[in-house]
């Protein structure tokens, strides 16, 4: 009963110095700053990611479709936006939903299983260089990804115009795929793989020595345009090395029922749909780069920020 007694002024107590904390953070007024490179994280890390994916796709999700359709069908930017508009408005955020959820729990699962996996390999090998355990972290994060394989295939299917009539949303979608079988929700499973361990990989690798080589301000405004302009061009290089491999994911993903077609298959068939040539076989790329640019720079500097405001309260 004593025990029990003081229960009330021991959460009192833990509030009230969580208030401090909050009101202590509030006064340095450094939200905007961003934590060390090595400051570990703890769950919280998946909240964050999920958040600033949220925000990156509202913003970019026309762009994003405009690209897929140079990816599908080899058209032209002009071709691209003009199909879009015949479609008209209310068409242009279809398929939002699984790209909404499936880049929020990726960017979430990024980040937070980046974290985590990286903490875990730091206490079994204590004296592991930076160099090993982080490229090492990447991998383990973009291997978990992987699960989302269905939210991408069905992301795809509802932007591919030939299926416009056929699934009416997500959720319809995901019912009709049950007819062809459980291996269609992960039709494309490898070449995702293939992506998301490099790609995590190159990014947390990248991400601080990028961030260490801009000018160090003390300017909200300017830390603000230097997460930007860090995340911007880290996201520009990823984009400009993996875009063939998205290509083939967007091809081989596109494909309802039949065969499941291997990566080199995939590769032989984009080749001949694109009369040999590897210009056509690379349509989209420069809107590509253009939207990682918008993208990853609006990812980076949302989750310094919410980094910063979550870690101060």
């Amino acid at each position: 009963m004593k025990a029990l007694k003081k229960i009330p002024g021991l959460i009192h107590r833990y509030y009230l110095h969580k208030y401090m904390e909050f009101l202590e953070a509030l006064h340095q007024k450094n939200v905007y700053g961003t934590l060390s490179e090595d400051e570990e994280g703890d769950s919280r890390e998946y909240l964050i990611g999920m958040s600033a994916a949220f925000i990156n796709i509202l913003t970019t999700y026309p762009l994003y479709k405009v690209m897929f359709r140079q990816q599908l069908s080899g058209l032209t930017v002009g071709e691209s936006v003009i199909q879009l508009r015949q479609e008209g408005l209310i068409r242009l955020f279809r398929g939002v939903q699984p790209p909404l959820i499936q880049r929020s729990l990726n960017m979430g699962i990024m980040f937070g299983m980046y974290d985590q996996s990286k903490r875990l390999i730091k206490l079994a090998y204590p004296d592991c260089p930076t160099w090993t355990y982080r490229p090492a972290a990447a991998i383990m994060a973009g291997t978990v990804e992987a699960v989302l394989t269905p939210l991408e295939r069905i992301q795809t299917l509802l932007q591919d115009g030939r299926y416009n009539h056929k699934f009416r949303g997500t959720v319809h979608a995901f019912r009709e795929l049950r007819v062809y079988g459980f291996a269609e929700y992960y039709r494309g499973l490898t070449i995702i793989l293939m992506r998301n361990g490099p790609c995590n990989a190159v990014f947390f690798g990248l991400r601080h020595p990028v961030k260490n080589i801009m000018p160090q301000t003390t300017n909200e405004v300017f830390t603000l345009l230097e997460h930007f302009v860090s995340g911007a061009l880290l996201g520009t290089f990823i984009s400009i090395i993996f875009y063939p491999i998205q290509v083939l994911k967007v091809r081989m993903q596109a494909k309802l029922g039949g065969e499941f077609l291997s990566v080199s298959q995939a590769l032989l068939l984009l080749y001949q749909e694109r009369g040999g040539s590897l210009s056509r076989m690379c349509r989209g790329f420069h809107i590509n780069y253009m939207r990682s640019i918008l993208s990853w720079g609006i990812v980076n500097v949302s989750y310094e920020v919410l980094r910063k405001l979550v870690y101060s309260v």
